[in-house]
């Protein structure tokens, strides 16, 4: 058995199971402040890519300034969209917020299609390309400054809930909205918030997965296989998010490398994830980290 392809690929799930924490912490932010599951969060990332990409491709912008305006553009998208979408919908089923959602994800893919087509398009060189000797494994820069800005992401989610007053009112109005407003929180301001954040975090993702991978519409795909990270955690845990991420990077790699070595089946690097999601339910219904009276859709 290759010992030293295997310890790569734990390596590099680390990386991606990161990546995709920073993924499933966009769910659990929408699923804290508003109760509902976001299935356009996918192409949340899709829509930030293409952004920065067009901001360095045809305006010509050094990347720090284009990365700091798609940051602005997704910020203003996301309040937009809670405002001009989303708001008409408070107060109705969560069913059907949840399928407004699935419509717009079918929307938003659509229009990304049609407006930059369906082909890979590579990502300017932001960082060296050359890789990098850790501990006798070959790390690519980019993957390494993507961890490190995930780890970043992580530190000021995990303190703006915990310290900052916005994201108390946040936890507030995810318990109840009518209790919220009654002690002095603006709901309106904390939902559009909330998807204003959501859409920023997932645009960085989506930027930095983007530099390593190329930008093209499989981007949005990403939201789907981070969901199972998402519930495998729990659905209202900032923590859980993080640990979801970083079991389904890993069972991903492992999963390629037990497919190439013995079983050759593949695809049990797409599927394993979803497998071990449906064993986890089964054991703990909430998620690793989910609170018992979270209400499944």
């Amino acid at each position: 058995m290759n010992w030293q392809l295997l310890l790569q690929l734990i390596v590099n799930g680390v990386i991606i199971g990161v990546l995709y924490g920073v993924v499933a912490m966009s769910f659990v932010l929408i699923y804290k402040s508003t109760q509902v599951v976001n299935f356009a969060q996918g192409e949340f990332l899709l829509i930030g890519a293409w952004v920065c990409w067009a901001m360095l491709v045809h305006f010509g912008l050094p990347f720090w300034l284009g990365f700091v305006l798609t940051l602005a553009f997704m910020f203003v998208f996301g309040i937009l969209l809670q405002m001009v979408v989303l708001r008409p919908m408070i107060g109705e089923p969560i069913i059907s917020v949840i399928m407004l959602t699935i419509g717009l994800s079918i929307f938003f893919k659509a229009g990304i299609s049609w407006i930059f087509g369906e082909y890979v398009q590579p990502f300017p060189s932001v960082f060296p390309r050359e890789s990098i000797n850790l501990w006798g494994l070959n790390v690519q820069t980019a993957y390494l400054m993507s961890f490190v800005i995930s780890l970043l992401i992580m530190v000021g989610f995990y303190a703006f809930f915990k310290y900052s007053r916005m994201g108390l009112a946040m936890r507030a109005t995810a318990f109840d909205q009518q209790v919220a407003a009654s002690l002095g929180v603006s709901v309106q301001r904390v939902l559009a918030l909330a998807w204003a954040i959501s859409a920023v975090v997932s645009a960085v993702a989506g930027v930095t997965i983007g530099m390593i991978n190329g930008v093209s519409s499989a981007l949005s795909f990403i939201g789907i296989k981070v969901f199972p990270a998402a519930i495998l955690g729990g659905l209202d845990s900032i923590i859980g998010a993080i640990i979801g991420g970083l079991i389904i990077g890993v069972l991903e790699n492992v999963a390629q490398f037990v497919d190439g070595e013995w079983l050759h089946w593949g695809n049990l690097y797409n599927i394993l994830p979803f497998y071990v999601l449906v064993v986890i339910l089964m054991i703990r219904p909430d998620g690793l980290f989910g609170t018992e009276d979270i209400e499944r859709i």
